[in-house]
C-alpha cells in the first residue's frame, strides 16, 4: 500500500512537502513516481526517482522547483515543492513501478503497479 500525505492550501510562491509511505512491498525494488491531476484534466507525470535513489527525472513544468527524494530505510518517497504556482493545484498521487529488468516509460500511468490515494494541493494566487 501507498499512503500519501502533506497536501494543503498554500499561497503562490510558497512551499509544501509531500510524503508517500509504502508498506507491504519491498520498497527498494520499486522505482517511485509522483503524478498529479487537476480538475477536468488528465493525470500527468511530475517526477520519478529510481530504486537506488541515484537518478531522478522531473517534468519540464516543475523542473527547478520540485525535488523528489526517497529513503529506502523508512520506505518513503518525498516531493519537495517550492515556488508553487496556482497551476500546480491538483491532487497528487504517488506510484510504484516494480523493477522488471527492462526499459519502461516512466511518464505512462499504466507502467505503474501500485498507486496511493492522492493528496490535494491547492495554490492560491
Amino acid at each position: 500500500q501507498l499512503q500519501a500525505s502533506g497536501g494543503g492550501l498554500v499561497q503562490a510562491g510558497g512551499s509544501l512537502r509531500l510524503s508517500c509511505a509504502a508498506s507491504g512491498i519491498t520498497f527498494s525494488s520499486y522505482d517511485m513516481g509522483w503524478f498529479r491531476q487537476a480538475p477536468g484534466k488528465e493525470r500527468e507525470f511530475v517526477a520519478i526517482i529510481l530504486w537506488s535513489g541515484g537518478r531522478t527525472y522531473t517534468a519540464d513544468s516543475v523542473k527547478g522547483r520540485f525535488t523528489i527524494s526517497r529513503d529506502n530505510v523508512k520506505n518513503t518517497v518525498d516531493l519537495q515543492m517550492n515556488s508553487l504556482k496556482p497551476e500546480d493545484t491538483a491532487a497528487y498521487y504517488c506510484a510504484a513501478h516494480l523493477l522488471k529488468g527492462s526499459a519502461w516509460h516512466f511518464e505512462v500511468e499504466d507502467e505503474y503497479d501500485y498507486w496511493g490515494q492522492g493528496t490535494q494541493v491547492t495554490v492560491s494566487s
